[in-house]
Formats: structure tokens, sequence, C-alpha cells
């Protein structure tokens, strides 16, 4: 599998981080370890959303959205809003329905 994840600052609630990858848990892991050079500040950080697909093209795409101008747009106003809760298999749902269009 592959993901595309968003990562919260704990200590800077605004710090938000996008990023993409084959092993999520590790991946978090190294972020909180001071192991990327961008996220190394602003830690610790905690997992708000995660999508996974079984297509590597797609999962890098999805990510490059989420960093354009549109993809902030939707990401503020569709996943983090909801990310300050539990997001409802029913919207997860939906969501990714319509991204894979």
């Amino acid at each position: 599998m592959f993901y595309v994840y968003i990562l919260r600052s704990e200590e800077f609630p605004k710090q938000i981080y996008k990023g993409f990858s084959t092993d999520l848990k590790e991946r978090l892991r190294r972020h909180n370890a001071g192991e990327s050079l961008y996220t190394n500040k602003y830690r610790p950080w905690k997992l708000i959303f995660y999508a996974a697909f079984e297509n590597k093209e797609t999962a890098k795409n999805f990510e490059k959205y989420l960093k354009s101008a549109s993809g902030i747009a939707f990401l503020r106003k569709r996943l983090i809003k909801l990310s300050s809760g539990d997001i409802s298999e029913k919207k997860y749902k939906s969501i990714k329905k319509k991204l894979l269009r």
C-alpha cells in the first residue's frame, strides 16, 4: 500500500505537514525522532489523516494535489476541519470516492 498522510504539530497546531510513505508507522516515528529536516523543529507530530492507495502514481498525485493551492483549500475545508475529531467512515468513503474519480 501507498499512503498519503497529514500530520499536525502538537506544540504548534497551525503547522501541518503532508507526505507520502509506504510504511506509515515508521514514517511517523522518523518524523517524531527528528529525522526529517522540515518537521524536526515542530515535534511532536500527530497523525490527523491518511489515505491508502494501491497505486503509487495515484498516491503521489494526491500528495501533489494536497500541496497545491486548490489542494490546500480542500484540505482546510474538508480534511483538517473534520480531523479535529475522528472522521466518520461514511464521510471518509465519500471523500475517497470523489478523489478517485
